[in-house]
């Protein structure tokens, strides 16, 4: 029997557990490997030569290490400055994120929308041109946020986000009343969902690319992806702070937690 597609998904920090869980739920049957590149954390304050440099590095030892059939790199700030190199590089197909600009621009009824990233990514030329080609008619109100980052690693840690320490976060963003759709151009973002909402003044459309980054990798694969839900493994790239991790990965169906040598 042919084993199971290997899918490899790459984020540094928790942020790519929620692509992770689109994946799940739309290929279940596929054998997931979760990779964190903790020891770097975070991307989303590093140079671009710096970040591209440091994903190369990890992702060929992930690769040759686990022989995955498809990489995702679950992670926006990777993705807008490596994915050129990785491809070039990787054999295998690499999907990465792509900030949700263009549905959400589909979406608004106000032609008003947020985008909610690290700060490297809301800034980076890549998102400025996706705004350009698929939100030219709208306005787009950017808004980077590091700290957003590390209050859903601590989420997942144990540490309830502070309601009020997130309204004054998405404050900038609601200026304009007309705003009626917001992009989560973070992976980490989603895990705040509720959250989020619960923060904000008013309800809005949240859009991720969780489920765009799930159809498109179900489009890649070779092998049969449904059948029961075979959880996942966690690799981690520092040993500091991935203990308290576990058990938010047991409850999310991790299997087995290992150390990269």
């Amino acid at each position: 029997m042919a084993r199971a597609p290997r899918v490899l998904v790459f984020d540094s920090g928790v942020g790519g557990l929620s692509v992770l869980a689109a994946l799940r739920a739309r290929a279940p049957g596929c054998d997931f490997i979760f990779a964190c590149d903790n020891a770097a954390f975070p991307y989303g304050t590093k140079a671009e030569t710096e970040l591209v440099e440091r994903v190369d590095k990890v992702l060929h030892q992930l690769v040759r290490r686990e022989q995955p059939d498809i990489l995702v790199v679950a992670c926006n700030t990777a993705s807008t400055v490596a994915l050129p190199r990785l491809r070039a590089r990787i054999p295998n197909p690499v999907v990465g994120v792509v900030p949700a600009i263009k549905p959400a621009a589909a979406l608004s009824a106000t032609k008003v929308i947020g985008l909610l990233g690290t700060p490297g990514t809301v800034s980076r030329p890549y998102t400025r041109q996706l705004i350009a080609d698929f939100a030219a008619d709208c306005e787009v109100i950017c808004l980077g946020s590091s700290r957003l980052v590390e209050i859903a690693e601590l989420a997942l840690r144990g540490t309830a986000p502070d309601i009020d320490e997130l309204r004054a976060i998405l404050t900038p963003l609601f200026t304009n009343p007309a705003l009626d759709t917001l992009v989560l151009a973070c992976t980490h973002f989603p895990l705040l969902a509720e959250a989020l909402a619960t923060a904000a003044p008013r309800p809005v459309h949240w859009v991720d690319s969780g489920d765009a980054i799930a159809r498109r990798v179900l489009a890649l694969l070779s092998g049969p992806a449904d059948g029961p839900d075979r959880g996942f493994r966690a690799l981690f790239t520092g040993a500091a702070g991935s203990d308290i991790l576990h058990p938010a990965l047991a409850v999310r169906g991790c299997t087995e937690v290992a150390i990269l040598p």
